[in-house]
């Protein structure tokens, strides 16, 4: 338990009723989780708001309510503190509630349209390889010590964000590298405290509608509070925006990128294109020299390598280590190849709209592949335009386009399929359909020749396949090993 008054003392708050010198046994947001003793946050949502809920709480024994508005017939044992941001005072409550222990670790956050995942593996991969323990916040997961727990959010939600610290901080971990979202800026997720460094790889039109950002402007401010909550700033000095995103920031800043005026560049790039194997090497220069090689394909690779160097260059990591850790990197679902008998190289992606199965084709024929075969369904229950739009692109892009399911949810899979066949038929591209995803896979397999890349986009992390609010497994890779093996 803590003392209400050392947990609201980096708070602004207007004290409504009530007194602050009082033990408090949790902080919780959400009103089923209510236990006597608590404090409870009214969140306002899309859907239902906090304030709604108090009724229930209060019946489950909390002491104490964060309101953002006037409330109504609370018990005068109750205490009631009033904010402006109830979404900020949960983060600077968690952060109190765990002892702040952001101060006790070094802190990344990693911000941008594409380049977030891989990046953030990238630098924790640096950190092991130098002796520095890093715990890791993500899309696919959170990694503290050796347990591995799957993610449900990019960001997580800030009193979760916070326990994760804790939880880091107590395993001995010396760092945390996280993806900061959008959205996580917008609802505060990463409030309540400073980052020691903040990383932003790029920005393009996304994330823009209901639910999201209501516009580029909006998606843009997000994306840059980031700049203004961390002390050093290391960002690609090609990204479009780079100037709105900077706007009004307070960190120092430091420039990764390919052209003369980045204070860490790649120059000489080469593109490596072997049976089974695609890669990237380059070299350093400005800030840090040397030769780096990449087990990652793709001109992106570039730039995720550069932010990672750029970072660990101010945490002393070697030479060596650096290295070390980018010769051996894979990232789960992230231009993963896996290996097979054949002499083609298989690529799993996540790639799942347009715009980043375009970046991925055109990526890759850029290696000079003797065809790209291209393997993809759309998620059900979401827009008919992505359908359409990533057909065009496969259609356009790949010498073989090969429609299967992806996660159908409440829909018919051969519904959504008609819709992506639709946007391949429009460019005349060449196409088959195989519903069934593993036999797809088979297929592609078998007709797969020495020079081709086999690109199976869409699911990538993901080891499920959701069909009528169900999630049956089903990892590709373990697909890939069965067909191997004849199964």
């Amino acid at each position: 338990m803590k003392q209400l008054i050392d947990l609201v003392a980096r708070m602004s708050y207007l004290l409504r009723q009530g007194d602050l010198e009082r033990e408090i046994t949790a902080v919780v947001y959400d009103s089923r989780r209510a236990e006597p003793g608590c404090v409870f946050v009214c969140l306002p949502g899309a859907v239902t708001d906090g304030h709604d809920y108090i009724p229930d709480v209060l019946a489950k024994g909390a002491a104490a309510l964060v309101v953002s508005r006037e409330v109504e017939e609370i018990p005068d044992a109750v205490t009631v503190l009033q904010v402006e941001n109830p979404r900020l005072a949960l983060a600077e409550l968690s952060a109190a509630w765990f002892g702040h222990p952001a101060e006790k670790l070094i802190t990344i956050g990693v911000t941008g349209t594409k380049g977030k995942t891989t990046t953030t593996y990238m630098i924790r991969s640096m950190l092991e390889a130098a002796g520095l323990p890093t715990g890791l916040i993500g899309t696919i997961e959170v990694i503290c010590g050796q347990e591995h727990t799957h993610a449900v959010n990019t960001t997580p939600e800030s009193w979760l964000v916070q326990k994760h610290f804790s939880d880091m901080a107590a395993a001995g971990c010396r760092c945390v590298v996280m993806e900061v979202s959008s959205q996580a800026m917008k609802l505060d997720r990463v409030s309540g405290f400073t980052f020691d460094y903040g990383i932003f790889t790029n920005l393009e039109e996304d994330h823009i509608g209901p639910g999201e950002h209501a516009d580029m402007a909006e998606y843009i401010a997000c994306k840059g509070k980031l700049f203004r909550q961390c002390r050093v700033g290391l960002v690609n000095a090609d990204a479009d925006y780079l100037d709105e995103v900077l706007e009004g920031h307070t960190c120092r800043l430091e420039t990764y990128g390919l052209g003369p005026e980045a204070q860490l560049r790649a120059v000489n790039i080469q593109r490596i294109h072997q049976p089974g194997y695609l890669g990237v090497a380059y070299d350093l220069a400005g800030n840090v020299e040397g030769h780096v090689k990449v087990d990652i394909p793709g001109d992106f690779t570039v730039y995720n390598s550069l932010a990672a160097i750029a970072l660990c260059r101010h945490l002393g990591v070697s030479w060596e280590a650096i290295c070390r850790a980018l010769d051996t990197i894979q990232v789960k679902g992230r231009l993963e190849i896996v290996p097979t008998p054949g002499e083609y190289t298989l690529m799993i992606d996540y790639a799942h709209n347009a715009m980043s199965l375009e970046a991925l084709l055109v990526n890759l024929r850029a290696y000079g592949p003797k065809r790209i075969i291209c393997l993809f369904g759309c998620g059900g229950n979401r827009a008919k335009s992505r359908r359409y739009e990533m057909g065009e692109v496969s259609g356009r892009l790949a010498d073989l386009t090969v429609v299967t399911s992806d996660n159908p949810r409440f829909e018919e899979p051969m519904d959504i399929i008609a819709d992506i066949l639709t946007g391949v038929e429009k460019t005349g591209g060449a196409h088959v359909t195989i519903p069934d995803r593993k036999e797809a896979i088979r297929y592609c397999m078998s007709i797969g020749e020495a020079g081709d890349v086999i690109v199976l986009a869409g699911k990538g992390h993901e080891d499920y396949q959701e069909i009528r609010g169900v999630k049956h497994p089903m990892d590709e890779r373990v697909l890939i090993r069965e067909i191997i093996e004849g199964r």
